[in-house]
């Protein structure tokens, strides 16, 4: 019992840290065909199966079994005849398993299926709870709850008849084995020359009324066994999906200094989402130089946000290449890559735990350093101000802090970082103007000799950028300075300029 204890508990974590390892490297596209509650659901119900479930099956499955082969051979000693009997026996209950399983397993599959889209709702009921309040639609959340655990339980009441069915079948064929077992019993004290004692007889026979019960448990537990083992297949299906590139790729590493100037080249470049969609990115080709300031602009879904998916190789590309001072970034490993390259996104990501490690999650910096960054974000007073300073803990998703705080903790950590390569994706977008113009105005002073590409939303931020690169419909239109694009009325450029009114 030991030895399965430290078998399962092994197993256990092998395909645990399998299905963590896959899923924490998947593209995607995994995450945008895949619902939440589906992955929870993995992480959740079936591992507990794995964990808990399966180990004391197996268990009950061995103690069932030394039970009832300890109760045929005493039963055998009873009478000798009563093997004959016993395999036709064995064998029934064989085959009743055999029906059984074929069609649990997938009663098992089917309650599995149905219990991932309760997870995906609670999760999606938990996060948007402020606006089913808002619009007081409580009624009709709880309403498609209930329906969902309905949808369950339809899955789920048959798999319990189909129990029911199977212990029916067993009882009677417990039966049958006492009923043999006194038969033979009886047959046997009377016939001449028999040895068979009275005290053996009884033994024989109390043996055998204890045989159903242990009979009945054992078929149950190699069944509960085969319908767990879904469980197993499940998780193991997430631990051969596909992942994204490997992270180091020893043999074609960049310098250590890379990138050094954070000149950028666009190839014929070209993206989609997904195999079997329509390119979202194509025949993109131009060059940045090192230190350029480069605004990316154009309407909804001109592929500007793509972009940026690209560079870091979120979505890999599908045709033609991007190169970073003169490396092609897909020949190299993607943690080489994404080390080199700072991103602010536009809703900002803030960890639950202290502000020294939203900031420096792998402690590398000093405390001067983190003042200096938080100095240069125009936090450092609001930090002094923090009982804790530092180790201020913020909140999940860092619902304790304003969006311009948490825009400004962002910059903070690209401030760190200090690449040569700074993508603002809508960066701006969610704040107000006064926090606008502060981040701007480090970006300009803290960043002047780094290669800077702003995804705009307001365009005064980027008028006075080195150039202009506007996007319609996945293809690069125009890219040029921003004086040149206005000064030619056609240009598309000059049309968003004038919607906001800027000319």
């Amino acid at each position: 019992m030991i030895f399965l204890a430290i078998a399962s508990w092994l197993a256990s974590r092998r395909l645990h840290a399998g299905i963590l390892h896959n899923i924490l490297r998947c593209p995607m596209n995994f995450f945008d065909t895949t619902p939440t509650g589906r992955i929870l659901n993995r992480f959740g119900k079936d591992i507990d199966t794995i964990d808990a479930i399966l180990p004391m099956n197996i268990r009950s499955m061995i103690w069932c079994a030394l039970s009832v082969l300890g109760t045929l051979i005493i039963v055998a000693l009873g009478s000798a005849w009563f093997l004959l009997v016993a395999v036709p026996l064995i064998v029934l209950n064989i085959l009743i398993q055999r029906f059984y399983v074929s069609t649990s397993r997938q009663l098992k599959r089917l309650e599995s299926v149905n219990l991932s889209p309760i997870y995906s709702h609670f999760d999606e009921s938990v996060h948007g709870a402020s606006t089913i309040r808002a619009y007081r639609k409580e009624k009709e959340f709880m309403n498609e709850s209930l329906y969902r655990i309905d949808k369950h339980q339809q899955a789920y009441y048959p798999s319990i008849i189909a129990n029911r069915w199977l212990a029916m079948r067993l009882e009677t064929v417990g039966a049958l084995v006492v009923l043999s077992a006194v038969i033979l019993a009886v047959v046997s004290r009377n016939m001449e020359n028999s040895t068979l004692t009275a005290g053996l007889a009884g033994l024989a026979i109390t043996y055998a009324l204890g045989v159903t019960g242990a009979l009945n448990w054992l078929v149950r537990m190699i069944s509960e066994i085969e319908n767990n083992i879904v469980a197993i297949e499940r998780v193991q299906e997430y631990t051969e999906i596909p992942t994204e590139a490997d992270w180091i790729i020893s043999i074609n590493r960049p310098p250590a200094n890379w990138p050094s100037a954070g000149a950028i080249v666009f190839d014929n470049y070209g993206v989609r989402y997904r195999e079997g969609l329509d390119l979202v990115l194509r025949n993109i080709t131009c060059v940045i130089n090192g230190g350029e300031k480069v605004g990316i602009c154009g309407r909804t879904g001109a592929g500007k946000s793509s972009l940026t998916l690209g560079l870091f190789r979120i979505l890999e590309g599908a045709e033609g290449a991007i190169y970073v001072d003169d490396v092609r970034i897909g020949a190299i490993g993607l943690h080489d890559l994404r080390k080199a390259l700072t991103i602010i996104p536009q809703d900002p990501v803030i960890f639950s735990g202290s502000l020294r490690t939203n900031l420096d999650p792998f402690n590398i910096y000093t405390d001067e350093e983190l003042w200096k960054a938080l100095e240069q974000a125009n936090l450092k007073t609001f930090v002094q101000n923090l009982s804790e300073g530092l180790n201020h803990m913020c909140s999940e998703k860092g619902d304790n802090l304003s969006v311009g705080q948490r825009q400004l903790i962002c910059l903070a950590r690209a401030l760190l970082r200090q690449t040569k390569v700074l993508i603002l994706d809508e960066a701006t977008a969610a704040v107000d103007l006064e926090t606008d113009e502060l981040i701007q105005k480090t970006i300009r002073t803290a960043f002047a000799e780094c290669t800077v590409l702003t995804i705009a939303h307001r365009l005064n931020t980027i008028i006075d950028y080195d150039k202009i690169m506007v996007l319609d419909a996945g293809m690069l239109k125009e890219f040029a300075p921003p004086q040149e694009l206005l000064s030619n009325k056609n240009s598309l450029f000059y049309s968003l300029a004038k919607q906001a009114n800027i000319v």
